[in-house]
């Protein structure tokens, strides 16, 4: 039956985090038996229990009238006038919350189905659609594209254009390689970065907008990372405190990262009315909207004093996290004063030690010795070839383990 599926799906990779999860599944027994039981920094996800708030709402509204029928798919009116307030807040710019808010099953199905409705598909790779993605980036991004029958075409995000390129240059190197810039429908950045943990300044934004304008191509935002910067480090930007955003951006957030909501799946999408609606449009063909318990209990969270403290709390213990593993691979060899490691997310992205061949080799090792579940730069695209991403996500004392082992292992940068 497979010939019956499409060339796109069938051209999908599976996702390099479940990749890594099955290879680690299939260790684990091995692993634990020689006292190396797996201990994972891949995935993105925090581990610690949501906001006591939120899991107290949730058990009371599950319990309530009303709430176990359908609910719209953009999401109910409590949860979009609470998402416009936290906008306002944090932009000074007046959302809409019937036209240039829609509530998301998670920022990553958003993005899929904006990516969606964008694309023409075309068999021909020269004829497709093309999506502008950062290269490392979120390893979905690419494969968003090309199920939607498009083309990801990579940007290159480099220590020497301080993770901000030029968006012109890369628009002639679109060229250069034979495609037509014509053909480009959107350009995806992301900051705070998935897999770097790089922010960008306020000029790089309008830079991103008039960039957009003058290509006439949509501006996606992927803020899921925004509220995850360290204390006394400068707070990230969204693209809407740029004046007149919202004539080409749109802007995706997720309680998943600042709230430990990653199993809930919910978000919003924010910003130019046309797209905003499109998106939901297309949504009410194919799913029927967020649990209505889940979309009022983010209500009440979102813009509480519970909820804000949580935030500060949650990374200040990423900020602690960080120091023991950056002094500790440090301690292993590594040039972390040449580094500068973020100030923001939970991420760590290093270079992998000269004496393996590609990041997967190293990653493969440090997994069948150690125990310890790395991402190979490699799966965030070709520009993260000879790096690793760890995610900084266990608990501290699971972070003192991971050094330890290393150094028992003999995993020195030499």
């Amino acid at each position: 039956m497979k010939e019956l599926f499409n060339d796109y799906v069938q051209s999908l990779e599976t996702y390099i985090m479940i990749q890594i999860k099955m290879e680690t599944a299939r260790l684990a027994p091995e692993l634990t038996a020689k006292g190396r039981a797996p201990i994972s920094l891949a995935m993105g996800a925090p581990v610690e229990k949501p906001p006591q708030l939120v899991t107290d709402k949730i058990k009371e509204y599950a319990s309530t009238d009303g709430m176990h029928t359908y609910t719209l798919v953009k999401g109910e009116s409590y949860l979009l006038d609470e998402i416009a307030k936290n906008m306002k807040k944090r932009t000074g710019v007046d959302f809409d919350a019937k036209s240039e808010i829609c509530a998301l099953i998670g920022s990553k199905e958003g993005i899929a189905n904006l990516i969606r409705a964008l694309i023409n598909p075309k068999t021909d790779m020269k004829d497709r659609d093309i999506v502008l993605i950062p290269d490392p980036g979120y390893a979905s991004y690419k494969e968003m594209v090309k199920v939607s029958g498009g083309f990801g075409y990579g940007i290159p995000l480099t220590p020497e254009n301080n993770y901000m390129p030029d968006l012109d240059e890369a628009m002639n190197n679109l060229e250069k390689d034979g495609y037509d810039k014509n053909k480009v429908k959107a350009l995806v950045i992301n900051y705070p970065n998935n897999p770097l943990g790089a922010v960008c300044t306020k000029e790089y934004l309008q830079k991103a907008v008039n960039f957009c304008k003058k290509h006439h191509i949509l501006l996606i935002s992927d803020a899921a990372y925004i509220d995850l910067t360290f204390e006394n480090a400068p707070k990230a930007h969204s693209v809407f405190e740029i004046e007149n955003a919202k004539d080409v951006a749109v802007e995706f957030y997720s309680f998943s990262k600042p709230y430990s909501m990653t199993g809930w799946r919910i978000g919003w999408v924010c910003g130019n009315s046309d797209a905003v609606g499109i998106l939901g449009k297309l949504k009410s063909t194919i799913d029927t909207g967020i649990y209505k318990p889940i979309q009022k209990a983010a209500s009440d969270i979102l813009n509480s004093k519970e909820g804000d403290e949580y935030i500060v709390e949650a990374n200040k213990r990423f900020e602690r996290k960080q120091k023991i593993v950056v002094d500790g691979f440090k301690e292993l060899g590594w040039p972390m004063d040449k580094i500068n490691p973020p100030k923001a997310t939970f991420y760590l992205w290093l270079p992998i030690p000269p004496k393996y061949k590609t990041s997967k080799e190293f990653t493969d090792d440090v997994l069948k010795t150690s125990g310890v579940v790395l991402v190979p730069g490699n799966g965030f695209g070709n520009n993260g070839e000879g790096w690793f991403r760890m995610s900084i996500v266990a608990s501290e004392e699971q972070m003192h383990e991971v050094i330890k082992r290393l150094k028992e292992d003999g995993f020195y940068f030499e």
